[in-house]
């Protein structure tokens, strides 16, 4: 953010001292009026290209996801509806909403994470989601 605001910052600056150029180039007589506009064209033509090429063009991170190892998940032994609520974990959804969404008790949403937090060997539901990611099974 800084370094967006110092280049622009930088450029508005830079614009300035051409307009105030091209006042004393005017008023002295050295240039015409066409020189000027045409040197003011130019730099906004620059200006464009620099702004496009930072802002538009940023390399877009396609989001490959990986190959599901099913072995894996067969390995340690997760049941279908587990890694539901691991896929559902791993959407940043609550116990409750996972309940509401694969129409179970919030009860039951609750012993499925502790047997995954067990099948995974994690202490916590964001350790879980690392682990799973890490196995390649998310």
């Amino acid at each position: 953010m800084k370094k967006t605001i110092l280049v622009f910052g930088t450029l508005i600056l830079a614009l300035l001292i051409l307009f105030q150029f091209s006042k004393y180039a005017l008023i002295s007589n050295n240039l015409k009026i066409e020189i000027v506009i045409a040197i003011i064209a130019i730099i906004f033509f620059f200006v464009g290209i620099y702004i496009n090429k930072k802002s538009l063009h940023k390399t877009i991170k396609i989001n490959t996801t990986p190959k599901i190892d099913y072995k894996k998940i067969e390995e340690l032994e997760i049941s279908k509806r587990e890694y539901e609520v691991l896929q559902n974990i791993s959407e940043g959804l609550s116990n409750k909403e996972i309940a509401d969404k694969l129409f179970v008790s919030e009860s039951t949403i609750k012993t499925h994470v502790s047997s995954l937090l067990v099948k995974l060997n994690a202490k916590r539901r964001t350790q879980a989601i690392l682990i799973a990611k890490s196995l390649q099974i998310l």
